[in-house]
C-alpha cells in the first residue's frame, strides 16, 4: 500500500545554509510516527514544507496520493492534511465549541444567505457540525468548557482544543507540532491516551514533533531522527533508544529517562 505521506530527497536552503539536506521519510496509513532531533535540526522546517509555508529547492512531497509542492496551505488542508503549531493559534475570544465548529466551514454545503434565512440545508448542516463538535469535546474532555472563551482556558486545555480543531477539519493526515509542550507529566500522560483515542475514532495517520521522550517512546510506532537538517536514523522506539548516532546527537544523558 502506498504511504499516505511521502517526502523524497527534500533539500531547502536559506541563503548559504542548508536547513534540510536530502531528507526522505514516509508515513503509512494508520501509523503514528515521531519526528525528533535537537533544536535547529529541521523538524519544523519539514512541517512548514508539508503545510505549504515553505517550498523546497529540490525533492518531491506527496500526501494522500497528491503532489503538495506549490499548493497554498488552504488547499493542502482541503486535501486532508492538517497541522497544529508549537505556538497556540486559537480564536481566543470565541468559545471552545465555536473554535471547533469554525474548522467545519470549508465543507459547509450552503452560503451566507441560507445561513441568515435558516434554510433547511443550513440547519441540517449546523446540527451535524454540532454533533461532531460535541464528540471531539468528549474525546478531549472539554465538554464542560464548551461555552468558555478559548483564551480563558489553562494552557494544557488550550493545547487540547488546538488538537480538537485540527481533527475537526476532516483531516486524514495530522501533523502535531509539540503537542505536549508546557504540560506537566500527568497532562502529558493523559495526552498520549487522547491522541490514541482521536487516531482510532477518526482513522488518522499522525506525524508528531515532540521533545518529551516519554511521549514519543510511549505512543510512536516509528521514529525519524534529524540532526542539522540531515536524517540520521529511523526505526522503532526500541531501535532508536539503542542507536549510537541518536544518543550522541540528541538523547545523550536523557536515554535512561526515555526508557
Amino acid at each position: 500500500m502506498k504511504p499516505v505521506l511521502s517526502v523524497e530527497n527534500v533539500t531547502l536552503r536559506f541563503g548559504g545554509l542548508a536547513a534540510l539536506s536530502d531528507v526522505s521519510l514516509t508515513l503509512e496509513q494508520g501509523e503514528l510516527a515521531g519526528l525528533i532531533g535537537p533544536n535547529g535540526a529541521g523538524k519544523t522546517t519539514v512541517f512548514n514544507i508539508l503545510s505549504g509555508v515553505y517550498q523546497p529547492d529540490s525533492g518531491r512531497v506527496e500526501a494522500l496520493g497528491k503532489p503538495l509542492l506549490g499548493l497554498p496551505p488552504h488547499q493542502i488542508t482541503d486535501l486532508g492534511l492538517t497541522r497544529t503549531f508549537q505556538n497556540i493559534r486559537l480564536f481566543k475570544s470565541m468559545s471552545v465549541a465555536d473554535n471547533i465548529k469554525a474548522a467545519f466551514h470549508h465543507e459547509a454545503p450552503y452560503g451566507l444567505l441560507s445561513a441568515l434565512l435558516q434554510r433547511k440545508d443550513a440547519v441540517a448542516a449546523e446540527a451535524r457540525f454540532e454533533e461532531r463538535a460535541v464528540k471531539l469535546m468528549q474525546l478531549l474532555e472539554l465538554e464542560k468548557r464548551s461555552q468558555d472563551a478559548a483564551g480563558s482556558l489553562p494552557y494544557g486545555e488550550q493545547k487540547k482544543l488546538e488538537i480538537a480543531r485540527a481533527a475537526a477539519t476532516g483531516a486524514k493526515v495530522l501533523l502535531l507540532d509539540e503537542p505536549a509542550a508546557g504540560m506537566n507529566p500527568g497532562e502529558s500522560a493523559w495526552l498520549m491516551q487522547a491522541i490514541r483515542r482521536i487516531q482510532a475514532e477518526f482513522g488518522l495517520s499522525i506525524l508528531l514533533i515532540e521533545h518529551d521522550m516519554k511521549v514519543v517512546m510511549g505512543i510512536c510506532q516509528r521514529i525519524h531522527v534529524l540532526d542539522h537538517g540531515v536524517k540520521i536514523a529511523e526505526g522503532t522506539p526500541g531501535e532508536i533508544r539503542k542507536d549510537e548516532r541518536v544518543i550522541e546527537a540528541y538523547l545523550g544523558s536523557r536515554k535512561k529517562k526515555a526508557a
